[in-house]
């Protein structure tokens, strides 16, 4: 494919996204490795990254993406700013068939977009390829001791969305201030476990395993960081076999509490499937000589594995409260409740950084691919539509759900 322009639309969703998926100078960058490419930025008021930033640096800003043969933008194209017989890239948010989308993408095949979804561009071993996990992960896990330092009175730090990069965010966790009995427990290993598990290691805290979290004595601030062998049990009491739990997850139960009871501070970063046992129930919080404060919930399943989580925060309204005692809302500052973060746009607070983290995946495996070095096919199958004006085979489930029957 020669000669391909490329558009980077403005974010048109309310709230207002600031991200973009490519920086400046990854736009620099990408004219140097991709000669027959020709990016183009379309203007915008709101983009973390200034007009001028992009100009500066050689990169046209244009009103209109019409002469644009692929768009890229981040969140859901608003209807009106579809441009019909295109390639558009973003998060459609419609393959769970979400009810608030799904005139985005009738739009979409009623104006012959081929759609490729982010969340769906994925390996041979299903495994997502891009995406913002990193960076929900290190936002969020500055804020559960944002959280702490609130809950506690121990410290304040400036909220991440007030701090211009992550270099700032960094330097604010010099101010964390915990006790030397404190104790962080973690769930998950992807990218957003990986991610917060970056921020915890820039603070004088010590990794232990599991078995020595729950055995041992210690004088110092301690984290472990769990997998779902750690913390699921099979009813039968078999030996936890990985493939069978993801196959069978609803014949496993939860033995986390013994680690709830523990810890200070709990940040789940998980995927959870909506077949698999609750990791906390209410009756698990709500004990006598409670131990855990802080309840920063990155992987955010409102009404799921984690009985505190009953609803998302905002980023600028990131807190509450949680009575273990009625399920209900309070003010994190009660003394019984626990205090709850669980911002669902999270990477959004440190938008130039995630950007950059985001442009990176972007270029080193979307770009390629779209210029034809893809013999696995993986933007075919991350393509929810067609030019034609068609779902691809593994969206025709979705049928039903743009007609408006399911």
């Amino acid at each position: 494919m020669k000669g391909l322009r490329i558009g980077i639309i403005r974010e048109g969703k309310i709230p207002s996204d600031f991200r973009a998926p490519l920086t400046p100078m990854q736009c620099v960058a990408v004219g140097k490795l991709f000669p027959s490419l020709k990016i183009v930025v379309q203007s915008s008021a709101v983009r973390a990254f200034k007009d001028i930033e992009y100009t500066a640096l050689g990169i046209d800003v244009v009103e209109d993406l019409e002469d644009c043969d692929v768009v890229f933008g981040i969140k859901e194209v608003p209807i009106e700013a579809l441009i019909p017989n295109k390639t558009f890239f973003f998060f459609s948010h419609t393959i769970k068939k979400q009810p608030y989308n799904r005139l985005l993408l009738k739009s979409i095949l009623e104006k012959k977009i081929q759609l490729i979804d982010y969340e769906v561009i994925r390996d041979l071993n299903n495994n997502r390829l891009i995406g913002f996990g990193r960076y929900a992960g290190i936002v969020g896990c500055y804020n559960a001791f944002l959280t702490y330092g609130l809950k506690s009175g121990r410290y304040v730090l400036k909220p991440a969305h007030a701090c211009f990069d992550r270099i700032e965010v960094e330097n604010e966790l010099k101010k964390v201030n915990l006790p030397a009995d404190f104790r962080i427990v973690l769930t998950g290993f992807g990218r957003v476990g990986h991610g917060a598990a970056e921020i915890i290691r820039l603070l004088p805290i010590q990794q232990k395993t599991p078995t020595e979290f729950l055995e041992g004595q210690f004088s110092q601030p301690i984290y472990t960081q769990l997998q779902s062998v750690d913390y699921y049990a099979n009813k039968l009491e078999q030996s936890f076999d990985k493939k069978h739990f993801y196959k069978h997850p609803e014949n496993y139960i939860s033995i986390f509490p013994k680690f709830l009871a523990l810890c200070d501070m709990y940040i789940p970063c998980h995927f959870w499937d909506s077949r698999s046992p609750k990791i906390i129930v209410q009756a698990d919080l709500n004990v006598p000589n409670r131990r855990v404060k802080v309840i920063a919930d990155i992987s955010c399943d409102t009404a799921g594995p984690i009985a505190s989580t009953i609803r998302a925060s905002k980023i600028s309204d990131p807190i509450y409260g949680y009575d273990p005692a009625t399920g209900l809302e309070v003010n994190f500052m009660n003394e019984e409740a626990v205090a709850v973060m669980a911002i669902d746009n999270l990477p959004c607070e440190l938008p130039r950084d995630a950007s950059e983290g985001f442009g990176e995946e972007l270029i080193k495996i979307v770009l390629p691919k779209l210029l034809g070095d893809d013999s696995d096919r993986i933007l075919e199958r991350g393509s929810e539509t067609n030019k034609n004006g068609e779902l691809m085979p593994e969206f025709y489930y979705l049928k039903e759900y743009v007609s408006g029957m399911s």
